[in-house]
């Protein structure tokens, strides 16, 4: 490629660069004008939707309503806000729409985005002054029509609540009186809206229908309450009071502390805070009233729940002064002869301070729950501590002494066992003794050629074994942890000599019977013989397993399985 070439190809590029920047630029530019465009004709419809064709209307039928000078001075002010609206509000809107015009024409867009967000802003709050005197102006234009409805739904309710009172009327005897002078004052607002809707004073309809609905919904809260609260005021709780009261002193007479229930302040308490409930009903304030009175209620109720719960704890309490006492005193006298024995059980058995340590603190504990239990019982004994407080307690206090009386039966087991130890390995010193006599009775009992070697190293080890333990035994004091080692030492030691001697004279015998058996075959095939030379050579020098594999294996040679018969008979 020549140089000229290329060079006229990077001109190309470059014009086809520039090119295409102009042309993506002009797209945007295009794309933003059209966003403004869009913006500044909704900006436009959102003006001209502000003084609204309902907003002339309503103000238009306000005229014939007017026939006070209130009325008139509202409807003034009214068209003066409707004027300064029209005039100033948005014509000044309609000035910066026609500079935001001027900013789209001339491109200048930076300036024109600010603008529009200025404009947008102001028509939301020229737009809200505007709904704020529609909704003024719709307040007496809908005023008749709305309060009519109102009324009418009043008025209903407020027969239903007369009717109620009329027929329940002994219910309401203690607020009749409020009552019907609240009926009387509802009448007489019913009366003056009517006058107020004839004068057209809509202005102060709206007071009088507000002041008539206060009146019902409270009267309404009245009537559904009111009975509930007389009922639970005057009768229920009254009637529990004295209950209550009655048995509290039965109870405390009876050498109950219901101190911590604190009755005779929460009674009074309670009865003020009747009054006081009773003297806002006169007036018919019940807030709260209903809920108060319920509350009450079921304090009172678990005050019954708190009296039985003396009574079953005075029970409990009851038992365990029998049983606690018992027991501590049981404990504390086993623990003592255990203490009179201590001495002589350490100089017997080579006990030190440690092994023993576990009786001076079950001593301890015992007198600590002795002091602990003489302390709930003289509190109990003085009326100091409520029931339920002394059962519980007794109750821990059983809880500690059970801890107590297990470790003290670990302590009896413990040392107990010592003495158990010492008997059980003198028994099993006469039984190791009969069977070690037992194994060399056996052993001389059978003929054999020759004694194996390794039964006289047993032997000697086994009655070593004895012999130690014999000793151990005969020491004073005695160690009962050596003693259980010598113990368990002799006697695998014993056991081993005469599984060995049961299993030497059995494969001895085996071995003999198969040679006697194997002598038929002698004539008859070198090869036993020379097998059954080998095995009564194994016989004589007291390798009696060798010599039975040696005589098997020869007979096998003839009788082929034989091996097998007499193998299973060996280890059988």
């Amino acid at each position: 490629m020549s140089v000229e070439l290329i060079i006229i190809l990077g001109i190309l590029y470059y014009i086809i660069t520039i090119v295409l920047l102009i042309v993506i630029l002009n797209l945007l530019n295009n794309r933003d004008k059209k966003n403004y465009r869009r913006q500044l004709d909704e900006l436009e419809k959102n003006k001209n939707l502000i003084i609204s064709a309902t907003l002339i209307a309503e103000l238009k039928k306000v005229e014939p309503l007017i026939d006070n000078s209130n009325m008139k001075d509202t409807l003034k002010k009214w068209r003066e806000r409707y004027e300064t609206l029209k005039e100033e509000d948005v014509g000044r809107i309609t000035d910066s729409l026609i500079e935001a015009e001027d900013l789209y024409e001339e491109k200048k867009y930076k300036e024109l985005s600010k603008l529009l967000s200025e404009i947008e802003l102001d028509i939301y709050f020229v737009n809200t002054k505007a709904n704020f005197l529609l909704d003024e102006i719709k307040e007496i234009t809908l005023s008749e029509e709305r309060n009519r409805e109102t009324i009418t739904k009043l008025k209903t309710s407020y027969r239903e609540i007369l009717s109620k009172y009329q027929k329940d009327k002994k219910e309401y005897a203690v607020v009749s009186q409020p009552l019907e002078l609240q009926f009387e004052r509802v009448d007489k607002l019913f009366s003056a809206f009517e006058v107020a809707m004839e004068s057209k004073s809509y202005q102060e309809v709206g007071k009088i229908v507000k002041a008539i609905d206060d009146l019902i919904g409270n009267l309404k809260l009245v009537i559904e309450e009111a009975p509930s609260i007389i009922m639970l005021g005057k009768h229920v709780i009254p009637k529990k009071i004295t209950d209550i009261n009655n048995i509290f002193k039965k109870m405390e007479q009876d050498g109950y502390n219901l101190d911590y229930l604190n009755i005779p302040y929460n009674i009074t308490e309670s009865s003020k805070k009747i009054t006081d409930i009773f003297q806002r009903l006169n007036v018919l304030n019940i807030e709260d009233s209903l809920f108060e009175l319920k509350t009450m209620l079921d304090y009172f109720d678990s005050i019954y729940n708190e009296f039985d719960k003396e009574k079953i704890s005075k029970k409990i309490y009851s038992d365990y002064i029998r049983t606690i006492l018992l027991k501590i005193t049981k404990l504390t006298k086993i623990n003592n002869t255990l203490l009179k024995k201590l001495k002589d059980i350490k100089f017997s058995y080579d006990l030190n301070d440690e092994d023993v340590e576990i009786v001076f603190k079950i001593k301890e504990e015992l007198a600590s729950e002795r002091g602990e239990y003489d302390d709930i019982v003289e509190s109990g004994r003085a009326h100091e501590a409520s029931y339920s407080h002394l059962g519980k307690q007794m109750e821990l206090l059983n809880v500690k002494v059970l801890k107590t009386e297990e470790k003290l039966d670990v302590a009896l087991r413990t040392l107990g066992s010592l003495k158990e130890d010492e008997l059980r390995a003198r028994e099993q010193l006469d039984e190791m003794k009969g069977i070690l006599n037992q194994a060399k009775m056996q052993m001389k009992s059978f003929k054999l050629p020759v004694i194996p070697d390794h039964y006289f190293v047993e032997l000697a080890e086994a009655t070593e074994a004895i012999a130690n333990m014999v000793t151990e035994l005969e020491k004073t004091p005695i160690s009962i942890k050596v003693l259980n080692t010598r113990v368990d030492t002799a006697r695998d030691l014993v056991l081993k000599l005469y599984n060995t001697t049961k299993e030497t004279i059995k494969t001895a015998k085996m071995a003999e019977t198969a040679i006697v058996y194997g002598n038929r075959y002698r004539p008859t095939n070198q090869e036993v013989e020379i097998g059954l030379m080998k095995a009564e050579k194994s016989f004589y020098r007291g390798d009696f397993k060798v010599s039975l594999e040696s005589a098997i294996h020869a007979i096998n040679v003839i009788e082929p399985g034989i091996y097998k018969k007499l193998m299973d008979e060996y280890q059988n």
